[in-house]
C-alpha cells in the first residue's frame, strides 16, 4: 500500500518534526507520534478487526431484539399478513433454536461421558499394569 499523505506512518520530515514538537510540548505526545511512525500500518488492520468485531456483536444484539419488549420484535410493516408470517416464522426459529441448543448440550454430555469412561479405562489398564511385576515376586535364577 503506497500513501502519498503529508503525516502517514513513515520515516517523513512532517512525522519527525510532529514527533520533536511533540516531545518538546508533552512526552507522551512526542511517544504516541513516535508509536505512529513505528506500528502505524498495522493500525489499519486493528481498526477493521475492530470494526468487524462491534458489528457481530451488534448485529448479534439486534437479532436478538435486545432493549425491546419481546425477542425478534420489529418494526410493522403495515401488511397484517405479512407481519403475521413473519411473527409465526420468527417463533418456528426461535423454537428450532432452542432445540439446537439442547441437542448440543446433550451431545456434549455425552462426548463428555465418553471421555471420562476413556480415561477410567486407561486410568484402569495402567494400574493393573503396574501391580503386575509387583505381584510376581522376584525373579530367582539358580
Amino acid at each position: 500500500m503506497t500513501s502519498h499523505a503529508l503525516i502517514r506512518p513513515a520515516w517523513t520530515p512532517a512525522t519527525i518534526a510532529l514527533m520533536v514538537g511533540g516531545f518538546m510540548l508533552y512526552w507522551p505526545l512526542g511517544l504516541a507520534v513516535l508509536a505512529y511512525i513505528l506500528w502505524g500500518e498495522r493500525l489499519e488492520v486493528f481498526r477493521s478487526d475492530v470494526n468487524r468485531s462491534t458489528d457481530r456483536v451488534f448485529s448479534a444484539f439486534r437479532r436478538s431484539g435486545f432493549g425491546r419488549g419481546t425477542p425478534f420484535t420489529m418494526d410493522r410493516t403495515g401488511n397484517v399478513a405479512f407481519n403475521d408470517w413473519r411473527e409465526a416464522e420468527l417463533r418456528r426459529l426461535d423454537e428450532e433454536r432452542r432445540r439446537l441448543d439442547s441437542a448440543r448440550a446433550d451431545f456434549e454430555a455425552y462426548a463428555r461421558e465418553l471421555r471420562r469412561a476413556k480415561d477410567q479405562e486407561e486410568f484402569e489398564r495402567f494400574m493393573s499394569s503396574r501391580r503386575k511385576p509387583a505381584d510376581q515376586g522376584p525373579i530367582v535364577e539358580g
